[in-house]
C-alpha cells in the first residue's frame, strides 16, 4: 500500500534518520517504537510530507508520491499540537468537519465516543491534557484520508481511557482505515499493534510481529519489553 524506501534526514551534522525502509499494509495497525530521540516523530513527519527529504522516496501502490500528494492520503496527528486555543471546542469541531466534508452524524459520533460533550462550550486552551488529546483524536476521526499517522495517541489517558481509545482505533481499522502509531508505552503497543517497527538512532533495527521480533532478538519467549531490550 504505502512503501517507504531508503529515507534519510539530517539536521546539520546530526543524522536523524538513516536509510529507513518499511511498508504499511492495507488495513493494518503498524506500531513505531523506540527510545526517546530515536527519530520516531521525524520519521512520521518525513513520510507524511511535512519534512522535506533529500534521500529516499514514498510510493503508493507503486507510484511515487510528492509531499503534496501524500497529504491527500495521510492524516498526521502530531503530539502536543493544539488547534485554535482561543476558540470553543464545538466551533473547532465544526470547522474541521466542514474542511473534511464530514457529515454531522460523524461529528456527533466522534463527540460521543470521545466523551467531549461536557467541554463543547469550553475554550480549547482551557482543556485538561486528557480532553486536549480527546479533541485532537476527534479531529482525526473526522478526517477523510485512508491512512492515519498518530503520534502518541494514548498520551494523557489512564488505563481504562487508553483501552477505550484502543477500541475506537480498532473500529477505525474495521471501517477501512490503516493506522501507523508511534507509541511510547510498550505494553500499549503490544496490545494494539499487529506489526511493529523498532527504531534506534534513526535506523530500523527490528520489524515484524512480536513472534518475528523474538526471532530477530534470538529469544524463544518474552513480551515486547524483553524483546525491545534485547534488540537495542
Amino acid at each position: 500500500m504505502l512503501e517507504v524506501s531508503h529515507i534519510s534526514k539530517s539536521f546539520g551534522d546530526f543524522i536523524a534518520l538513516r536509510n529507513v525502509s518499511f511498508q504499511l499494509r492495507p488495513g493494518e495497525v503498524l506500531g513505531l517504537i523506540g527510545p526517546n530521540g530515536s527519530g520516531k516523530t521525524t520519521l512520521m513527519e518525513a513520510v507524511s510530507g511535512l519534512l522535506p527529504i533529500k534521500q529516499g522516496n514514498v510510493k503508493w501502490k507503486g507510484d511515487e508520491l510528492t509531499s503534496t500528494k501524500r497529504k491527500d492520503l495521510v492524516f498526521y496527528l502530531p503530539d502536543g499540537v493544539l488547534p485554535y486555543e482561543d476558540q470553543p471546542v464545538s466551533r473547532v469541531l465544526d470547522y474541521f468537519a466542514e474542511q473534511f466534508e464530514s457529515t454531522r452524524e460523524n461529528r456527533e459520533i466522534a463527540i460521543g465516543r470521545l466523551e467531549l460533550k461536557p467541554v463543547l462550550g469550553k475554550r480549547v486552551g482551557t482543556l485538561s491534557k486528557g480532553f486536549r488529546r480527546r479533541l485532537t483524536l476527534a479531529i482525526a476521526l473526522l478526517s477523510y484520508q485512508p491512512i492515519l499517522f498518530l503520534d502518541e495517541p494514548f498520551d494523557g489517558f489512564d488505563l481504562k481511557q487508553t483501552l477505550g481509545v484502543m477500541e475506537i482505533l480498532r473500529d477505525l481499522k474495521q471501517s477501512g482505515k490503516t493506522l501507523f502509531l508511534s507509541i511510547h508505552q510498550l505494553k500499549d503497543a503490544q496490545r494494539m499493534c499487529e506489526r511493529l517497527l523498532l527504531l534506534a538512532a534513526g535506523k530500523i533495527i527490528g520489524a515484524g510481529t512480536l513472534s518475528e521480533l523474538r526471532t530477530q532478538a534470538g529469544l524463544t519467549s518474552g513480551d515486547l519489553e524483553e524483546v525491545f531490550l534485547a534488540l537495542i
